[in-house]
């Protein structure tokens, strides 16, 4: 499981050109879902997401997580984050998870993400073409994967 984690003072799904999710500070969060992903990956990196800190103290350090300032969480769903580009120009899928088994991975993330916050999450819509706008704040991008937690 990878999540691209991007600290935004403001972010929002727009599909079909209706908004349907927006969030002020706080993350939005890219999540790529593979094949071999299981309960345990969702956990960590869920609870990874959380408690990251990423957000600048009163000294201007990052040393805040989202629980610390309230703030808000945009969890959008992307197959593509497990593209492999080692042949060729056309990226392959093969590793990324069927929807049979990311969408009940995505809808526990969801409720694991609501669970550890204490407040409900927003997010797009699986498989939807959406369109995600941001404004990344820092810039601060972070990138995790559940099978690099050694």
């Amino acid at each position: 499981m990878i999540a691209v984690i991007q600290r935004v003072s403001q972010a929002a799904v727009t599909i079909s050109k209706r908004e349907t999710a927006s969030i002020g500070s706080g993350l939005m969060v890219l999540l790529g879902i593979e094949e071999a992903d299981k309960m345990e990956d969702l956990s960590w990196i869920s609870r990874k997401i959380v408690q990251m800190r990423i957000f600048s103290d009163d000294a201007g350090v990052m040393n805040k997580s989202l629980l610390d300032i309230g703030g808000e969480l945009l969890l959008i769903s992307q197959f593509t984050l497990h593209a492999s580009t080692k042949k060729g120009n056309r990226p392959s899928y093969i590793k990324a998870a069927s929807p049979d088994l990311a969408i009940p991975l995505y809808e526990a993330c969801i409720d694991e993400l609501t669970q550890q916050l204490g407040r409900s999450i927003k997010t797009g819509v699986f498989g939807a073409n959406m369109q995600v706008s941001l404004i990344n704040d820092g810039p601060v991008t972070i990138i995790i994967d559940s099978k690099n937690k050694v």
